[in-house]
């Protein structure tokens, strides 16, 4: 890699860190917020689903922007949204509950909304990122299967980190405090962004100069009818599936393993802290092997053969998942390194599904339908969990996870018959 390469890869690197840092560091809060504030699992659900749902459906606007635009200002311009919505999280609530406290028409606490607020604002800056960021490397690395490599592994770092980091800092700082520090590594990597000073079209072939960008509605629904018409309708049920089973496991998971008889709360520097927060980050951490080894899986089996076995095996996971929880420390933590290796073994799997099943020419756009089915469509699973947890058990949540990942395997099945 030449140093322009290395420029862009650190940039994307840690925008694409920090995105899953923010991202993962909400379901530690949420245990805290159903502790504090006057509200349900259901309501909370429901309000992670949107801010979540718009970090899905902003992919496909975000990608245009990127194309019209450049990359790099929009990663910037990504990275003071997802700080300043941190700042807006750490005052928000406290603010809300002076100002909307007593109003008849409110029918659940102002800090609530003022959370719902702030998170929305999170997923429409942090919608533009996997655009932007794939787009910089593809058009401005020249070693690209490397620097999509290193990206990978830096938002797996950031999966990982997010929720240790929160965790940590809990022991020391309320929760206000550890969003508003949360944010600032964001501001510091916009100003570097800005800063920076990268080619972003070394990569670009002279075959690339025509702007094959949609310039009309119409255009665009006559590039999208191309993939639909592919065998892509069926990928993006199973990337509908996998958005809704990952968003819907993870959202709660930290609060049911707090539930559990196995974790007892300890005491860190005078505070109550939950040992599950810990076994939850340990969990994500495990991913990065799923990437891993799910990216190399990808070279002995065909797409259809990859979805069929490693949903298959989530369903199977998701019905075991709680008896095994339930039966010590030792099952417990076994399970759950389990269950997060085969999370994240999915996506490179999915992901060259979509390359093999639809045409070259709407790749990108193709890619762009990829993310608004995993996040947008996929952050219903948060509300769908906090529904069934308040009005049901976890039981219950667990099979409706078997019957998601069930028919996301049954279509590998069918794409192998293809």
């Amino acid at each position: 890699m030449d140093g322009n390469d290395r420029r862009i890869v650190g940039l994307a690197g840690a925008a694409h860190a920090l995105v899953h840092t923010y991202e993962l560091s909400v379901p530690i809060l949420v245990g805290i917020w159903l502790a504090q504030f006057a509200t349900t699992a259901a309501e909370l659900g429901i309000v992670v689903s949107v801010g979540m749902a718009l970090f899905g459906i902003g992919a496909l606007p975000g990608g245009v922007l990127a194309d019209r635009y450049g990359s790099r200002k929009l990663i910037a311009l990504c990275l003071v949204g997802m700080g300043g919505s941190f700042l807006v999280l750490s005052v928000a609530p406290g603010a809300a509950a002076g100002v909307l406290d007593g109003l008849p028409l409110l029918s659940t606490s102002p800090a609530v909304i003022a959370i719902a607020v702030a998170l929305v604002l999170w997923g429409a800056a942090a919608s533009v990122y996997h655009p932007a960021g794939l787009a910089l490397i593809s058009k401005g690395v020249s070693e690209q299967g490397r620097g999509f490599a290193l990206h990978g592994m830096a938002g797996n770092i950031g999966i990982a980190a997010g929720p240790l980091a929160t965790t940590v800092m809990l022991a020391f700082l309320d929760w206000e405090t550890v969003a508003a520090v949360l944010a600032v590594p964001a501001f510091l990597a916009a100003g570097a962004a800005l800063l920076l000073d990268v080619d972003e079209t070394t990569h670009r072939s002279d075959d690339d100069e025509e702007d094959d960008t949609p310039d009309s509605i119409g255009e665009f629904l006559s590039v999208s009818a191309t993939v639909v018409k592919s065998a892509f309708a069926f990928v993006f049920i199973v990337v509908m599936m996998n958005g809704l089973y990952y968003r819907g496991v993870l959202t709660f998971l930290p609060e049911l393993l707090a539930g559990l008889e196995t974790f007892q709360p300890i005491e860190i520097a005078g505070e109550p802290q939950e040992p599950a927060n810990y076994v939850y980050s340990g969990l994500l951490a495990v991913g990065i092997a799923g990437q891993y080894v799910g990216g190399r899986l990808t070279e002995r089996l065909s797409p259809g053969q990859g979805i069929a076995y490693a949903f298959g095996a989530l369903a199977v996971l998701a019905v075991l998942f709680l008896p095994l929880a339930s039966m010590g420390a030792a099952p417990l933590l076994l399970v759950s390194g389990v269950l997060g290796f085969a999370l994240f073994i999915v996506q490179p799997i999915y992901q060259a599904a979509v390359a093999e099943y639809t045409p070259e020419s709407a790749r990108g756009l193709s890619y762009g339908y990829t993310y608004l089915g995993n996040f947008g469509v996929g952050a219903l699973g948060a509300g769908m969990a906090g529904v069934i947890l308040t009005y049901s058990n976890q039981t219950v949540l667990f099979l409706v996870f078997a019957l998601i990942a069930g028919i996301a395997s049954s279509v590998g099945l069918l794409l192998l018959r293809r």
